[in-house]
C-alpha cells in the first residue's frame, strides 16, 4: 500500500502516518483528561487540543498537568511542556493523587505489540531470559492502562506488530493473554481503541476482543488480514475513516503551535 492509498479525500494528501495522527486526535474530547504517551500519541493529543479540544487537560509522566506547549514536544522532558502548563508535580504525585484516584478517563499508549484483548508488549521481543531485542518497558503505561477508564492506542499495522501470540504482556488490556481478567480491574468499567495506519479497532465495555470499526482509504479487508496474525471480528458495520481535513494536516506539519 503506498501514501496515495489514504488521499482520497484529504487536501492536502496525507501520508500513512499523517492519518492515523488525525484519528487518534479526534478521540479526544473536549472535557477529557488524557495522559499522554510519547512519539504518536504525544503528536495526536496536541493536535486536537489545538482543533476540536481546546479545553482537554494535557498530562504527562514527567509531571506536567494541563500542558499547552508553544511547539511540538519531542519527550515527556521536554521544557516546552512546563510554559503555560497549569501545574507541575513531581512524577509520584501525579501518579498517586491523579492517576491512581481515578481523575483521568483517557490514556494514550503505544507499544511494539498488541494482541486481540489489547495487551501491549513494551518489553522485550523473542524470549525474556535471551531477546532479540530488548524494549524500553513498561514506564507508567502499566499503570495508565490499568487506572484510565478509556485506553487509545497507536500503532503501525503489520505482523511483526499484530502477532498471533504476544512475546511479553507489559501493559493489560480487558484480557490477559490466557483470558483471565487482570488483577484488580473490572473489564465492563474499560474500554479500548486502536488505531494504525490502515484501520480503526475497538473494545467496548464487557468486550473480550478486539472488533474492527474502520478501514482507512484504499485499505481492503485482505490487506489488513495479511498485516495481522489473527481473524478481526468485524463490527455491525466496518465504515470507513474520515480523512484528514485540510486544517488539520496544516497544524500537523507545522513547526510551531499557536
Amino acid at each position: 500500500m503506498t501514501d496515495c492509498a489514504v488521499q482520497a479525500t484529504a487536501t492536502p494528501p496525507c501520508t500513512k502516518e499523517e492519518m492515523l495522527v488525525v484519528r487518534a486526535a479526534r478521540e479526544v474530547g473536549d472535557a477529557d483528561v488524557v495522559f499522554v504517551g510519547i512519539g504518536l500519541p504525544n503528536r495526536a493529543a496536541n493536535l486536537a487540543k489545538q482543533t476540536h479540544a481546546p479545553g482537554a487537560r494535557l498530562i504527562y509522566e514527567s509531571g506536567v498537568y494541563g500542558a499547552a506547549p508553544d511547539k511540538w514536544p519531542q519527550s515527556i522532558g521536554d521544557p516546552c511542556l512546563v510554559v503555560n502548563a497549569l501545574a507541575v508535580h513531581s512524577m509520584a504525585d501525579l501518579f498517586l493523587y491523579y492517576l491512581q484516584r481515578g481523575l483521568i478517563n483517557l490514556g494514550f499508549l503505544g507499544g511494539a505489540q498488541i494482541d486481540r484483548h489489547g495487551n501491549i508488549n513494551s518489553t522485550v521481543i523473542g524470549s525474556y531470559a535471551q531477546p532479540q531485542v530488548r524494549l524500553p518497558g513498561s514506564g507508567g503505561a502499566c499503570e495508565i492502562a490499568l487506572n484510565t477508564r478509556k485506553v487509545v492506542i497507536t500503532i503501525p499495522q503489520s505482523l511483526k506488530h499484530f502477532p498471533a501470540h504476544l512475546d511479553f504482556a507489559t501493559s493489560p488490556g480487558v484480557r490477559l493473554p490466557d483470558g483471565s481478567l487482570p488483577r484488580g480491574t473490572e473489564a465492563p468499567s474499560r474500554s479500548i481503541v486502536v488505531i494504525t495506519d490502515m484501520a480503526v479497532f475497538g473494545i467496548e465495555a464487557g468486550a473480550a476482543d478486539l472488533e474492527l470499526r474502520s478501514l482507512h482509504p484504499g485499505v481492503t479487508l485482505d490487506m489488513l488480514q495479511r498485516n495481522m496474525g489473527w481473524q478481526p471480528r468485524l463490527a455491525m458495520k466496518v465504515m470507513t475513516t474520515e480523512a484528514p481535513s485540510a486544517r488539520e494536516l496544516e497544524i500537523l506539519r507545522s513547526h510551531a503551535l499557536a
